[in-house]
């Protein structure tokens, strides 16, 4: 049966790179990788270098697209950002895949100002998914301002010189209050995110819409079995109690006085009945959508990348 996609194995995928120009060393790789990602500079040279390129090149006919048709069209040339969206589930590791591309990106011809932005930051705040009893399904696509995310991409991806976003703290587990994070006109700008990749909203039946996925140029969905996810959620759960879970002004500070076995099972109840029904029925039913997905198997590697080719 034919298929819109290309599968190759890691070993075939890092032979399309064709310029080993670009490095990343091993500080760089360390500063930009989640709490318990492996990714090494052996991961940047085989996987992350090729997908670099082939976001490159994809830009490269972005840019003379829009080009010629503002030159039929008798339009002023105007900035047309390349955006591109990272998507996946909680702990898979799209994270320090996002920021990855980030860093090589700046590093390809014409260094590109390289946006990333979260879409942590377009959860609504605490009180208003406590006044709606959502609090518990945070990161699952209601608990988004859609619109807000929306209008944000619109308006990076039409040129505005100045675009605003609200930041979000993982401390304090909420919207920092008038703290805004400033983006201006980038070349490239790169939306990570659990639900990126989520269709548009439909209120009613036969009405239409429009979702922050249609403004992508280019994709990346990072794939794992569920119970590989699981297994890397409570041990950065683990990590986080001895960590960032200490900070006196954590929403999560009861954790880390944890036993080990609390903490087991306090990581497993969150996957069980949080993450894991949002990723089944909300993110992974979107990766298909994606240009890439990038494969991972049980340590944490990527072993194969799927390209769709239609």
């Amino acid at each position: 049966m034919s298929s819109p996609w290309v599968t190759l194995a890691r070993q075939d995928w890092a032979d399309l790179a064709r310029d080993g120009h670009i490095r990343l060393d091993s500080t760089t790789v360390n500063r930009l990788r989640g709490l318990g990602d492996p990714t090494d500079e052996r991961d940047v040279a085989e996987v992350y270098l090729p997908l670099t390129q082939l976001i490159h090149l994809h830009r490269m006919h972005h840019d003379q697209l829009y080009a010629e048709s503002n030159d039929f069209l008798h339009i002023s040339p105007s900035p047309t950002p390349f955006v591109i969206g990272v998507a996946g589930s909680v702990a898979v590791g799209k994270s320090t895949t996002a920021r990855l591309l980030q860093e090589l990106l700046r590093r390809t011809p014409g260094n590109p100002k390289v946006e990333l932005i979260t879409t942590d930051g377009f959860l609504y705040p605490n009180a208003v998914l406590i006044e709606r009893g959502i609090l518990d399904k945070k990161g699952f696509p209601e608990s988004y301002d859609r619109r807000a995310l929306l209008d944000f991409v619109v308006a990076v991806k039409s040129g505005a010189a100045t675009v605003t976003a609200p930041t979000y703290s993982h401390v304090i587990y909420d919207i920092v209050p008038d703290k805004l994070l400033t983006i201006e006109r980038p070349d490239i700008l790169i939306v990570e995110g659990l639900n990126v990749l989520q269709p548009a909203h439909v209120a009613r039946p036969g009405g239409a819409g429009l979702a922050v996925s249609d403004f992508f140029d280019f994709s990346v969905y990072v794939d794992a079995d569920a119970a590989a996810i699981r297994d890397w959620f409570i041990t950065r759960f683990l990590a986080l109690r001895d960590t960032a879970f200490r900070d006196p002004d954590s929403y999560f500070r009861a954790y880390a006085r944890m036993t080990d076995d609390e903490a087991v099972e306090a990581g497993g109840h969150v996957w069980d009945t949080i993450n894991a029904p949002n990723l089944v029925h909300n993110i992974e039913p979107t990766k298909d959508r994606a240009t890439v997905i990038l494969r991972k198997c049980a340590n944490h590697v990527i072993h194969s990348v799927q390209i769709r080719k239609i």
